[in-house]
């Protein structure tokens, strides 16, 4: 993995914060940029979280280990932009602690668990991209 600058902070992002995706232009904005593609520790449960407006995914952390991790990106964002970043994520989703299969811990996007909630499970496909292009 790239060296992290001063002054910035690792998220990782696994769903429409992707590249390319309708909402990363909420990190390029920020001076974000690209570390690397790998996939969350295999501890995680996916899904497609009900509601209107930009479909989105969100991990919840379990305690049994799943077939797979989710894959993710790593973004370096400056910790000046976080807090900007943070106000304009929406419940259930929010930014806390997020094991890659690295075993590294790194700030990025959760779920709570009332999230699962009226949404589709989709563990199974491991990657949001795979999701929408089912």
């Amino acid at each position: 993995m790239s060296d992290l600058p001063a002054g910035h902070i690792k998220l990782a992002v696994c769903g429409a914060h992707l590249k390319g995706l309708p909402l990363n232009w909420q990190l390029t904005d920020r001076g974000a940029f690209l570390l690397e593609e790998t996939t969350s520790a295999p501890f995680y449960r996916f899904y497609s979280l009900a509601g209107d407006g930009v479909k989105r995914p969100g991990m919840i952390r379990t305690n049994e280990q799943q077939a797979n991790g989710i894959a993710v990106e790593v973004w370096a964002i400056p910790t000046s932009e976080l807090g900007s970043f943070l106000a304009g994520i929406p419940a259930p989703l929010g930014l806390g602690k997020v094991e890659l299969a690295s075993g590294e811990e790194v700030c990025g996007f959760i779920c709570e668990a009332t999230g699962a909630e009226g949404a589709t499970d989709i563990t199974a496909m491991g990657s949001w991209r795979t999701f929408l292009n089912a």
